[in-house]
């Protein structure tokens, strides 16, 4: 079973908990919702997951129904004795801490794992880019984000949306758009409505560049993406770099693929 709208009600009033908006809390309350999440993200038997920001258990309890093993990360404490009591006769592992610091591998050892998460809108993003960089383990991504967020994340070079965080996912991972969520499911309603994000790890990176070449040179074209990049990237691109890597010195950051940009990495480099 999941939590309907009602039960996650009964158990915050238990906890004499609202809601935290410091922590963007807004909890799924609808069971068709949990499920769809669980079956998009593709998991069952003898799958390892990890959920960030766990809450109550209403995704978490989805995600058991599947026959993953589950570990949920929750990092309110006045939630977490809630938390365990809903999930963990399901056979959940419960842990208490900071998806933005966790020792991620002490947590997942020699695991292969997929990643399921609600995640609030100030950390969706530079979690997503830390766990791609930083956590190979973590094989796919299935986040519930921000529509804006996820369009973001998953956005092509001439997208509205496309950005630098574009490039770093597209980078390290292949992305798309699984769907949409109404705000009508949360609760408290948020004022926006969500996506839900695949994101699946590459088996190499889309580029043959290291990041510390790559990403300065995306970092100051997108830091200045209304200008040319022969002035964006002024100091860090030369002319000839420009016409070895076949890149126009006229165009725009998010004109570039994440193949385009990796050709400029590797003609500054001179290969």
């Amino acid at each position: 079973m999941t939590l309907t709208r009602a039960q996650v009600s009964d158990l915050l009033a238990r906890a004499g908990r609202s809601p935290s908006r410091a922590l963007g809390q807004n909890f799924v309350v609808d069971p068709n919702t949990v499920r769809r999440i669980a079956r998009l993200a593709g998991v069952g038997a003898g799958d390892d997951v990890v959920e960030i920001g766990a809450g109550l258990g209403s995704l978490t309890l989805a995600l058991a129904e599947t026959g993953a093993s589950v570990t949920a990360v929750e990092i309110d404490r006045h939630l977490l004795p809630l938390l365990r009591e809903t999930v963990e006769p399901a056979g959940v592992t419960v842990v208490a801490g900071d998806a933005m610091q966790l020792d991620w591998s002490a947590l997942l050892g020699d695991r292969r794992c997929v990643l399921v998460a609600n995640l609030p809108y100030n950390v969706a993003t530079p979690l997503v880019a830390d766990l791609l960089d930083g956590v190979p383990a973590i094989e796919r991504m299935l986040v519930m984000v921000q529509r804006e967020v996820g369009e973001r994340l998953a956005a092509h070079a001439g997208d509205d949306a496309y950005g630098a965080v574009s490039v770093k996912v597209a980078y390290w991972a292949v992305a798309r758009v699984a769907g949409l969520v109404p705000a009508s499911v949360f609760l408290p309603r948020p004022n926006v409505e969500s996506a839900l994000v695949t994101i699946e790890r590459r088996p190499r990176p889309a580029v043959d560049v290291e990041p510390e070449e790559l990403f300065p040179l995306v970092r100051a074209g997108f830091g200045q993406r209304r200008k040319m990049l022969r002035r964006s990237l002024a100091g860090l691109v030369g002319p000839e770099a420009f016409e070895r890597a076949g890149v126009r010195p006229e165009a725009r950051a998010e004109e570039l693929s994440v193949e385009d940009w990796g050709r400029l990495a590797q003609s500054v480099r001179g290969g």
